[in-house]
């Protein structure tokens, strides 16, 4: 699978650190969120029709839900949005809220109808293990999957469902599990790759539908295409220096949204932190939503 990807910004809005692109079929749109600024974005394909919400208790990842609206990560909890009223409507479960040095950080939606979301330690001088993986229901059970993370990021299940890939932005690594759809069991764990600044620190990541794993190398201004065995197919050049998370999209999801982070130094007239998108000659796996079908009549508890 030899090619280049033309990235082209379509949206110009330099944000602070773009993260989390959704794609939802439904409406034909994308969803994500500035972590920087606590923001919820919402644009058609082509950037028009730009809708952003400010929200308090800030703005990490996201995930579709079965009744349309969102599964939203928030510093220390996980909530549900709904997009036609602007609204949070519904806490779910909160994590970690006694470590103030701990935030919720990549989160996706997994075949199991649970939205799974990792934390990551803040401290910029004294970064250690003390980050995990959980898997948190419509019902608000929240169970711990891996410990010992520095960064949790780069969730992503080949099309299939059977496989979860899991990575630390600070390890740095890229793990694969063996993944029961049905129960959300991990077992297996395998070392796909361990990286370094130089070919890209894993942030967020997508797969496509022959199974291979798209990380977004933000150390190095690369999308790292790696195959389902760990083998780097292709370090595809990136616009800007800081590609944070890329994702599939479009009817056919052969369109390659990527968000992108703008450092503090970053020239004015650079494009760093807008969004970006290339057409690629392989589908995307199919994103799946969170059950909440329990929750639709249950009261609000928010």
């Amino acid at each position: 699978m030899s090619f280049d990807l033309t990235f082209e910004c379509v949206l110009d809005l330099r944000c602070a650190v773009a993260e989390s692109p959704v794609y939802d079929e439904r409406r034909n749109c994308l969803f994500f969120v500035d972590v920087g600024q606590g923001t919820l974005h919402r644009a058609d394909l082509s950037g028009a029709d730009h809708i952003e919400w400010s929200l308090e208790g800030g703005a990490c990842s996201l995930g579709l839900a079965r009744s349309g609206r969102l599964v939203l990560a928030q510093r220390d909890r996980v909530v549900l949005f709904d997009p036609g009223s602007g609204a949070i409507v519904r806490k779910i479960a909160e994590i970690e809220p006694e470590r103030p040095h701990t935030r919720l950080n990549d989160g996706k939606v997994g075949p199991d109808g649970a939205f799974w979301v990792g934390t990551m330690h803040e401290v910029a001088v004294d970064r250690r293990p003390i980050a995990s993986l959980y898997r948190v229901t419509p019902a608000g059970a929240v169970e711990c999957k891996v410990e010992n993370i520095v960064c949790s990021n780069g969730l992503a299940w080949s099309a299939d469902g059977t496989v979860l890939f899991h990575s630390d932005s600070r390890g740095p690594w890229i793990d694969r599990w063996r993944f029961d759809p049905a129960t959300g069991e991990l077992s297996g764990r395998k070392r796909l790759a361990d990286l370094d600044e130089g070919r890209g620190r894993p942030d967020g990541a997508a797969t496509d539908a022959d199974g291979n794993y798209w990380s977004a190398g933000v150390s190095a201004g690369v999308i790292n295409c790696f195959s389902p065995e760990g083998r780097l197919i292709k370090a595809h050049l990136f616009p800007v220096p800081a590609p944070t998370m890329p994702c599939f999209a479009g009817p056919d999801r052969r369109t390659l949204f990527v968000t992108s982070l703008r450092p503090t130094d970053t020239a004015k007239e650079s494009p760093a932190g807008s969004i970006f998108a290339a057409r690629s000659p392989v589908a995307g796996a199919a994103v799946h939503r969170f059950d909440d079908r329990r929750l639709l009549t249950s009261r609000t508890l928010f």
